[in-house]
């Protein structure tokens, strides 16, 4: 029998999710960049991708369902009670009720995947946050693949 995954990013106490909170007002207050989110609706799942160029900092949407992410690049990343730093290539289980901050150490693809009925990346960004207005792919446009 093969055990069950432990997560390797578990679910954010409140406080931690407060401390991302304020860092986001922080960094809103700031100029921006404009990342590209690319979307992909196959086969029952979501997949969407940010690439973070060097020395940027993005925090994340709260999270409100267990997913996947697929980290590529060097990342610090704070998981609530502690910040890693991620080189290389990693499948990471990650559960609900998370938000999330990252500082690219260069370039990094990150991508999140769930399972969905959804049919539109709207539905799918709706299904994993109560916080999909204010997503950066909501602000800039949608780079879809629905298949």
């Amino acid at each position: 029998m093969i055990p069950a995954v432990v997560p390797d990013i578990p679910p954010m106490s409140a406080e931690d999710v407060e401390r991302v909170r304020r860092l986001e007002n922080q960094v809103l207050a700031r100029p921006q960049v404009s990342l590209r989110t690319d979307h992909v609706l196959h086969a029952g799942m979501y997949a969407r991708t940010v690439c973070l160029p060097p020395d940027t900092l993005l925090t994340g949407a709260l999270i409100k369902i267990a997913t996947t992410l697929v980290i590529s690049g060097d990342v610090l990343v704070f998981t609530g009670g502690e910040t890693r730093r991620l080189v290389g290539y990693h499948v990471l289980a990650a559960t609900a009720g998370r938000k999330q901050a990252f500082i690219a150490c260069a370039e990094t693809h990150i991508t999140m995947i769930f399972p969905t009925q959804a049919t539109t990346v709207e539905q799918a960004e709706a299904e994993f946050t109560d916080e999909a207005d204010r997503l950066m792919s909501r602000k800039h446009g949608l780079t879809t693949t629905e298949q």
